[in-house]
């Protein structure tokens, strides 16, 4: 297992963690058996977009769509979608675990929990398992061989320390999803926690070194889809240290993260109900498409352009998506 500590100090330190990172894995990459890589080939000139579709009957699962469903717009203008991957196309997935205080006692039923999550996740994903509190622990690299990953979590320990979820979030997006994005495979990250972090004005403690503002610009660059799961630890909390409006404040700014990339915050009120929430997160990830587009306005000049995705002939139906990029460089 990995440890890391303060992993939004500064560029020479990312490094070094990264560096780090790879090097106390190295056990558990060697024991996988390789395997072989269901990539998304996406040209570097297209936009990407992660695009979620909804039934608005609950309980109504959505029929299948083709490329020809959908219709994309960038600030109002529509574009010619250029590549199309279906909802069966694999994930890679990290479930990132919040073990600080609030949760350290019930560490026996988040390992039963995250193993229902890996058992519920699709053969083809990949899935990498990491928890915080005021440190980050890489417990699992990605990977598809379940019983390595049943394994680690076994192994998981009662952690110590406070809450730095921001710092925790930017090392994901930063770091441990850099080979999704090298082979093009689609990623999200399925965050359970109270989104309290001690950085917040109302919480005693240091807290995260990375602002939620400088978090929200870092998920408004990436293309991983951000699924955060609401734990609900107000009550068990000490109204002195954790004051009532401090988890108020952590909700909103869990939707504005999963409003980012086209989704909804997820609601547990009891670490016993995670299993049925994480299999609800995989069927919803069973919705997603991956949709590509060459813009119409090539510029590159840094400005925000804004997206929208709308479905034909589909009443019924519900879509979401990022709310748009900015247009720097080649890629986006």
């Amino acid at each position: 297992m990995t440890i890391l500590r303060r992993v939004a100090a500064s560029p020479c330190l990312h490094v070094i963690l990264l560096l780090l990172t790879a090097h106390c894995s190295l056990p558990t990459v060697l024991a996988q058996t390789p395997e072989p890589s269901d990539t998304i080939k996406i040209d570097a000139d297209l936009v990407n977009l992660n695009v979620s579709v909804f039934s608005r009957n609950a309980g109504q699962a959505s029929p299948p769509l083709r490329q020809t469903d959908f219709a994309v717009y960038e600030d109002g203008v529509r574009q010619d979608i250029s590549f199309f991957a279906s909802a069966e196309s694999p994930f890679d997935l990290v479930l990132l675990l919040d073990l600080s205080a609030s949760t350290a006692d019930k560490i026996g039923l988040i390992k039963k929990s995250a193993v229902r999550f890996v058992d519920a996740a699709r053969p083809n994903d990949r899935i990498a398992i990491v928890t915080f509190t005021a440190e980050v622990q890489v417990i699992a690299t990605l990977t598809s061989d379940r019983l390595a990953l049943k394994k680690n979590i076994e192994r998981m320990e009662k952690p110590r320390g406070g809450t730095n979820f921001w710092d925790a979030m930017r090392f994901v997006l930063e770091h441990l999803l850099g080979q999704s994005r090298a082979e093009h495979r689609r990623s999200a990250v399925v965050v359970m926690t109270d989104g309290v972090d001690n950085a917040l004005v109302e919480i005693f403690g240091v807290g995260s070194r990375t602002t939620f503002e400088e978090l929200m610009e870092i998920v408004r660059r990436s293309d991983s889809i951000i699924l955060p799961i609401y734990l609900d630890t107000e009550k068990e909390a000490n109204p002195h240290i954790n004051p009532t409006g401090a988890y108020a404040t952590a909700l909103r700014q869990l939707a504005m993260l999963a409003e980012e990339s086209g989704n909804q915050v997820y609601r547990a009120r009891k670490v016993k109900d995670l299993e049925g929430v994480y299999e609800q997160v995989i069927r919803d990830l069973s919705t997603v498409y991956s949709i590509g587009y060459r813009p119409t306005n090539t510029a590159r000049n840094g400005s925000w352009r804004n997206v929208s995705v709308q479905l034909a002939g589909h009443s019924d139906l519900a879509v979401k998506t990022r709310r748009g990029y900015y247009a720097v460089g080649s890629r986006q």
